[in-house]
């Protein structure tokens, strides 16, 4: 069967609809008049989201389910092999796509700016289609994560601009066409896939080399040397030897206030009302983008003071207290790489550094605690109390020898306990709060990508009895 071009398409089918990614491109087509159904394996806040759009989700692996008049069918890598109803659609010769191949369809004529990066890029993709939104410029976005100011991953505008995170893993970003592309970081990962980190930074380079001509590179200060442009700008938090940093940083109410210096201009206070000091760095990279497109400094300034920052990203679940200097404060994130975990750790310290804090981290893949095991045991042995959950495995089968423990096992600091996920909620919810815990209490991390989020309302739930 031939796959129609985009104009003709009536019904499309996703595999997997509730990742961050697939819902995105769904919620597109959806926006467009086009019938979208799908499947995921389980329930989530998000698939419910979809259905309450208007977009029909199941969970069970059904061919009888499945749509049978999909004039495409796309699927995440991150499905398995064996998925029934994937092998229904390329057994009987349906157009059967990965979501890169489709967001490259989508964005072939539009203008593009594209953000990759082993971390950083959702945040800074956010900030970048925030920033256009929010000053009137206007974008298509197409988020890994969900916007707190506006509750979606996604949303459409009449200007032909694409806003897109460019995901490095199955090498999807290779896919796209930017006309600006910006690149946050390349520290090995993903290695399950690419084996080596002479890979991932020969796939960045490949990613740079897909500008279109006269397009703009817009990398961080000290990265991938590799990675060349006609034209390039580098960003930095504070160094003012890159193109675009910040200066005069001040913190202010869990936030900063800096001075935005840029290639071509001055933006003076800037407020960004969001934790971690790399998430300043990240947005100068959005406001340089910004600049690029001649967007007026004054409404850059308004778009920043008014973001409200990533789900799941340096987000206070429980936010520092103006009035109480000492009152307890809870963060979750996303981190699931030593490097993000830095940057996490450091942005605490930095804006709570008389504070204790415990963090609570749910190791994602197998792979990955295997490859970093002594990476992440440096990083958190930075914090005073680390409570390991056992590995979120997502697709991965388990690898003998591989446990949480093997990261405990390697920590020279951070005090570290394993425990099951009922063992934390019962610890949170009994042991922390007996008055000897308290200190401990000053600061409380979430982290992780894989499932530690559901427990996020039941901890905050218990730390509120001590607030």
């Amino acid at each position: 069967m031939e796959a129609k071009k985009i104009a003709d398409i009536k019904r499309i089918y996703f595999i997997g609809i509730g990742g961050i990614g697939m819902s995105a491109v769904a919620r597109y087509f959806h926006s467009k008049g086009i019938r979208v159904s799908g499947y995921d394996k389980t329930e989530t806040p998000l698939t419910k989201a979809l259905v309450a759009e208007g977009i029909p989700v199941h969970y069970e692996d059904a061919v009888e389910q499945a749509p049978k008049d999909a004039d495409w069918v796309v699927y995440t890598p991150a499905v398995p092999k064996e998925h029934t109803e994937l092998n229904f659609y390329k057994e009987n010769g349906y157009p059967v796509m990965k979501r890169s191949d489709v967001l490259q369809q989508i964005t072939e004529s539009s203008f593009n700016i594209c953000v990759a990066g082993t971390h950083g890029k959702t945040t800074t993709t956010t900030m970048i289609a925030h920033l256009l939104r929010d000053s009137g410029y206007g974008c298509n976005a197409f988020l890994g994560g969900i916007a707190a100011n506006y509750d979606t991953n996604f949303w459409s505008d009449a200007n032909d601009v694409c806003v897109i995170e460019a995901d490095e893993y199955d090498r999807s970003f290779l896919k796209l066409s930017p006309d600006i592309a910006v690149v946050t970081a390349i520290d090995p990962d993903h290695l399950d896939i690419y084996g080596t980190e002479e890979n991932v930074r020969k796939a960045f380079a490949e990613f740079a080399q897909r500008l279109k001509p006269g397009g703009l590179l817009i990398r961080k200060l000290g990265i991938g040397k590799e990675l060349s442009a006609a034209r390039i700008w580098q960003y930095s938090l504070q160094n003012n030897s890159a193109n675009a940093y910040a200066a005069n940083i001040e913190i202010k109410g869990g936030g900063y206030v800096f001075d935005a210096v840029l290639p071509t201009q001055l933006i003076e206070g800037v407020q960004l009302h969001m934790g971690g000091m790399h998430n300043i760095e990240n947005m100068i990279a959005a406001i340089t983008v910004a600049s690029s497109l001649n967007i007026d400094k004054d409404k850059i300034k308004k778009a920043v003071a008014s973001f409200k920052g990533v789900k799941r990203r340096f987000e206070y679940i429980i936010p520092p207290d103006p009035e109480d200097g000492n009152g307890l404060v809870f963060i979750d994130d996303y981190a699931h790489h030593p490097e993000e975990l830095r940057a996490l750790i450091n942005g605490v310290k930095t804006l709570f550094p008389t504070r204790k804090c415990t963090l609570i981290f749910q190791p994602h893949l197998y792979s990955r605690t295997k490859d970093f095991a002594l990476e992440f045991a440096a990083v958190l042995s930075l914090v005073d109390k680390v409570i390991l959950l056992p590995i979120y495995p997502a697709r991965e089968q388990p690898i003998p020898g591989i446990e949480s423990n093997i990261i405990a096992e390697k920590m020279e600091g951070g005090d570290p306990v394993i425990m099951t996920k009922d063992e934390l909620l019962h610890w949170v919810g009994n042991d922390f709060l007996k008055e000897g815990n308290k200190e401990l209490g000053d600061v409380i991390i979430t982290a992780g990508a894989g499932d530690v989020d559901k427990l996020v309302g039941v901890i905050k739930n218990s730390l509120e009895k001590i607030k």
